[in-house]
């Protein structure tokens, strides 16, 4: 099962700190894919961390990734809509752990009607448990994200980026604007272990093979697979909705497309 969402960003800094959208809104767009059997999630290629695409003589960082999928309710308002993305996003000048938070509202209907998706980055795996059961984020849930919500689900995975301020926090203008492009894959029981390298290599071929228009990308093995159903996940950020329609309309992609659900 491959399940790939998408989402536009236009983004400013607040004076005071705080992180808007444009018009001091969330907006992100997710895109689903051409299958009937593609639901929505973050973008997922290979195996572990060291898997990811990246330069031999880099410097890396080990990071853990954070996707949260949400269900808003058809009668939330715009003023609860902002509460809730605002509370979430401003989560991570409250706790310790989170370098970075990406969210915003889903574009196209999808089967499992998720409407917003939150991305967190941490600086280990161990910080995704501590912010889970902090009181502050029990309360940003209590408050404002259960009482217009029907539900979420959790995707986590371990990955890594150059040990760099500007690719860890996700700062400077490359990260102003953009494309996240977040894909979630399962693997049938029955598939072969050759099957899956096969998809996962070609997956991340393609990402390499077009790294001059992808501002990042993190791969990974998901750590909670067992909970959600999926076994990996990945993170790809365009810096334009052009270069993001590149990436996916390129025959490439439509053969690792097929060879993802043909595997499910």
């Amino acid at each position: 099962m491959l399940m790939p969402l998408s989402a536009q960003i236009s983004e400013t800094i607040h004076p005071a700190g705080r992180f808007f959208r444009l018009h001091r809104r969330h907006d992100c767009r997710w895109w689903g894919a051409r299958s009937s059997k593609v639901v929505l999630s973050p973008l997922r290629a290979t195996g572990a961390g060291n898997d990811a695409p990246s330069g031999d003589n880099v410097k890396k960082r080990k990071i853990a990734e954070h996707i949260i999928l949400l269900r808003a309710k058809p009668s939330v308002s715009d003023a609860e809509e902002k509460d809730m993305l605002d509370y979430l996003y401003t989560c991570q000048y409250q706790m310790r752990g989170i370098l970075t938070v990406s969210l915003g509202r889903i574009e196209d209907p999808n089967s499992e009607n998720f409407t917003h998706a939150v991305f967190m980055r941490f600086q280990q795996k161990e910080d995704i448990a501590k912010f889970q059961s902090s009181a502050y984020y029990s309360k940003v849930l209590d408050d404002y994200v259960k009482p217009v919500s029907y539900g979420l689900v959790s995707v986590d995975f371990e990955s890594e980026v150059e040990d760099d301020i500007t690719p860890l926090f996700r700062r400077g203008e490359d990260f102003n604007y953009g494309v996240e492009f977040m894909l979630l894959i399962s693997f049938s029981e029955t598939a072969s272990k050759e099957a899956v390298e096969d998809a996962l290599a070609h997956l991340q071929n393609l990402i390499m093979q077009y790294s001059s228009f992808i501002v990042q990308a993190t791969l990974g093995c998901c750590l909670n697979h067992i909970d959600n159903g999926y076994s990996h996940a990945a993170v790809v950020r365009f810096p334009s909705l052009d270069d993001f329609k590149l990436f996916r309309g390129s025959i490439e992609y439509k053969d690792v497309s097929f060879l993802c659900i043909y595997i499910y």
